[in-house]
């Protein structure tokens, strides 16, 4: 089954990344743009904002700015009751993504609302984060129609050269290629893996580099389906499309692959796969192995909120 875009479209952004990726996207779906951050810096004067209040707390946590979401419950769903098709840019390495972002994707479920996330993971080192991206994402995944993951973390392992800041500038492309295409593409209703690589003359070691970071969060098995997205794809012999069609072939052993050309100044070869079963992401969370229907857990997401209860500490 394929996810369909429906009009009208909304673009969530979440928090700083969320937010320049919204901004950079609605164009092209000709959409919406929503912000919602707890960091006014976030806000934007050309995309309509909410703000979520931690009131007087500087360096919140994860579960306070949940909390506070909450309270904001009803201006948000307000705004989302008016669009058919939700695309939530999610950034699981900082805190407004990891806490906002799971009750945006329930709240779309529970209006039936088509969503689709695109959900960024951290990089290895940032390990106090870790955890909490695998529970966001997690619970994103169940609640969307369709989620597209890209991992920083292993694009920079397949390209250790690059500086953080360049994997964002890859990654915000990559993810830009596929919005571009949502308008013709159909696109597996189910967890895909977004790889990149950064620009290369040679598109068949471009595409050998993008099939390194997708090796990082999957196995070649759990592949059903992929897209590639060719950048420069219109200036290139046939035969070396052919060719890059062929390997992906051969190396993921399926025969659904797709190849999308786009007219860039940049060549690089982009894939999007189709993934069934597990996932490097889900050892974030240690409890995660275990079936939903042997654990308990809360239907909401954790988050910490005020009680106002004048208790005083005992010695």
């Amino acid at each position: 089954m394929n996810f369909q875009v429906k009009e009208s479209i909304l673009v969530i952004g979440l928090g700083g990344v969320g937010s320049k990726l919204a901004s950079q996207t609605r164009d092209i779906v000709n959409s919406d743009c929503l912000i919602i951050s707890n960091d006014k810096n976030d806000l934007r004067e050309d995309c309509q904002s909410i703000l979520v209040s931690t009131d007087s707390v500087i360096n919140p946590s994860v579960h306070l700015i949940r909390g506070s979401t909450y309270k904001v419950l009803g201006e948000i769903r307000s705004k989302i009751s008016k669009y058919s098709t939700i695309i939530l840019m999610a950034n699981l390495a900082g805190k407004a993504g990891q806490a906002i972002s799971p009750v945006i994707s329930e709240m779309c479920k529970e209006s039936q609302v088509g969503l689709i996330s695109f959900a960024i993971m951290p990089f290895k080192y940032e390990k106090e984060r870790i955890f909490n991206s695998g529970i966001a994402l997690k619970r994103v995944r169940e609640d969307s129609k369709c989620t597209i993951v890209l991992d920083n973390d292993s694009l920079l392992e397949s390209n250790p050269d690059l500086s953080p800041k360049e994997c964002y500038k890859i990654g915000n492309s990559a993810i830009t290629h596929v919005v571009k295409s949502l308008e013709k593409t159909e696109i597996s209703a189910m967890t895909n893996i977004l790889s990149a690589s950064k620009e290369n003359e040679d598109l068949e070691d471009s595409l050998r580099d993008s099939l390194k970071m997708l090796y990082g969060n999957v196995s070649p098995n759990s592949v059903k389906r992929s897209i590639l997205y060719v950048s420069g794809g219109e200036n290139v012999p046939i035969g070396i499309l052919n060719s890059i069609s062929a390997i992906t072939s051969g190396v993921l052993n399926e025969s659904c692959t797709q190849v999308n050309l786009s007219s860039s100044d940049e060549s690089k070869v982009v894939i999007l796969s189709s993934i069934q079963g597990m996932t490097k992401f889900d050892n974030y969370d240690p409890l995660g192995i275990i079936p939903q229907e042997n654990t308990l857990d809360w239907s909401n997401p954790d988050c910490s909120i005020d009680c106002k209860l004048d208790l005083y500490q005992l010695e």
